[in-house]
């Protein structure tokens, strides 16, 4: 018997003999995989990846959303991944190993799939941790996917067609259109549940219709979209006491993602506040205008801007589509066009700052300010350079822009306590709430009791 094969890499169950340190070779997901294998996806936004989930189902992919969200995904995490890595990495890979483990699934045919960006946030590099985790886990035989448009990674039994992206847009669409009115409802909705109840028929609804291949058409998008819009409107609402406005921005997966920001938008209207949160389709067009901004900043491929200019305007429309129903509605604060965002941003960071969340997260701050959401929380990784540079890094200048702006950056990782991160913003939110008051009382009408009135005397009769 070899050296290597006494010595194979710790936790390998596949015994290939490599030694310890040599990069793990790749296990493609086959044409044969597509029809038998599970494929199971991290989650990050409920309703969102719901919809996208039936639209790769659609397609024949068996897919999977997980849910185990307690702590033991931190432990599995902080197991097979170094703690000083990324906290959304560590979250994403110790969900999904967690899920592996637990028996619920047969792991000679269960595949996994994660998001690969291609850009410089450490981000791109995920997939290679989720590698050497599933190595060290004993379950380097299972196949991951990268879910990319860069070529990055292929594989044979996943392909990418142009009316598969198209769907997968609409159902982005939906899903912020379904997120920004449930937001605005839920906080004044007289009967509690009412507006969750409103997007959970439409997301069963739309199930059964992306199933048959319906709902992506443009005509019959603005059909369901005005029912949606029109279902929210007609939830009961007491709006007699006005709320504290909060939005949250920060790095895409621990804004979103209630794993990762310990149920931010729950304990926020626990609070008794009215939550925005800016939508998924502003960073896709934020990473499809970067591919323009490259050329233009650098140089390189013609072709690929036209393409990624094709891209852009079609997500564009999409998103007025989305603005142009709201609007219509007339009681609900329609999102900011990108178009919008960009010149909010002009004079303060240039577009080549586009690493991470880039140049649109403080834009996103700049929005919800404009749109009275000034209450902000900056939820970031803790080490993530890219959001400490955009996030917490712009907040004095912001402050300055904005003297009303009142921002709160929390740092989220396995070693931050819950406690801690819900007692800074609680500060944030007495202060907000302070401004309420001052704001409630300059409204108060003038009544004047602390002195007589001054009234002329009548004239003596004669």
């Amino acid at each position: 018997m070899s050296e290597n094969e006494k010595n194979p890499c710790e936790g390998c169950a596949s015994g290939c003999g490599k030694e310890f340190g040599t990069a793990p070779e790749r296990v493609e997901f086959t044409k044969e995989m597509k029809k038998d294998y599970t494929i199971l996806i991290p989650n990050m936004l409920e309703i969102h990846f719901r919809l996208l989930r039936n639209v790769f189902r659609s397609y024949g992919y068996k897919m999977e959303l997980l849910t185990n969200d307690s702590h033991a995904v931190v432990e599995t995490g902080l197991k097979y991944v170094h703690n000083d890595t990324c906290y959304p990495a560590l979250l994403v890979i110790g969900q999904m190993i967690d899920a592996l483990k637990s028996g619920k699934y047969d792991l000679s045919k269960t595949a996994l799939m994660i998001t690969q960006t291609g850009g410089g946030c450490r981000a791109s590099n995920y997939i290679h941790l989720l590698r050497k985790a599933l190595i060290k886990a004993g379950l380097g035989h299972i196949p991951v996917i990268s879910l990319n448009l860069s070529g990055l990674e292929k594989n044979s039994g996943f392909h990418w067609t142009l009316g598969m992206i198209r769907k997968l847009i609409a159902a982005m669409a939906y899903g912020d259109l379904m997120m920004l009115l449930a937001n605005q409802v839920r906080p004044y909705e007289t009967v509690k549940g009412a507006a969750d109840k409103v997007s959970e028929e439409w997301v069963e609804k739309l199930t059964v219709e992306f199933a048959k291949g319906r709902g992506f058409a443009k005509r019959v998008m603005r059909s369901y979209m005005e029912k949606i819009a029109a279902d929210y409107a007609a939830v009961p609402v007491d709006r007699s006491v006005r709320k504290v406005k909060v939005g949250i921005v920060g790095e895409i997966y621990v804004k979103f993602a209630s794993l990762a920001n310990n149920h931010l938008e729950e304990f926020l209207q626990s609070e008794g506040c009215e939550v925005m949160v800016p939508g998924l389709m502003s960073f896709i067009l934020f990473k499809t205008d970067n591919r323009i901004e490259d050329v233009r900043l650098y140089g390189g491929s013609k072709a690929k801007k036209v393409i990624a200019g094709i891209l852009l305007d079609y997500l564009a429309g999409m998103e007025e589509f989305i603005i142009d129903i709201v609007e219509k509605q007339g009681i609900f604060k329609a999102p900011t066009r990108y178009s919008h965002l960009k010149e909010l941003i002009r004079g303060i960071e240039g577009y080549g700052c586009k690493m991470g969340e880039g140049w649109l997260l403080t834009a996103e701050m700049l929005e919800l300010i404009e749109n009275g959401y000034g209450n902000i929380v900056c939820a970031q990784p803790f080490g993530c350079l890219p959001n400490h540079i955009v996030g917490k890094g712009m907040i004095r200048r912001l402050r300055e822009l904005h003297p009303e702006a009142n921002i709160v950056p929390i740092d989220y990782d396995p070693g931050a306590t819950r406690v801690n991160q819900e007692n800074r913003i609680k500060l944030m939110l007495s202060v907000a709430r302070e401004q309420l008051d001052k704001e409630e009382e300059t409204k108060k009408p003038d009544v004047r009791t602390d002195r007589k009135a001054d009234v002329k005397p009548e004239p003596a009769l004669v």
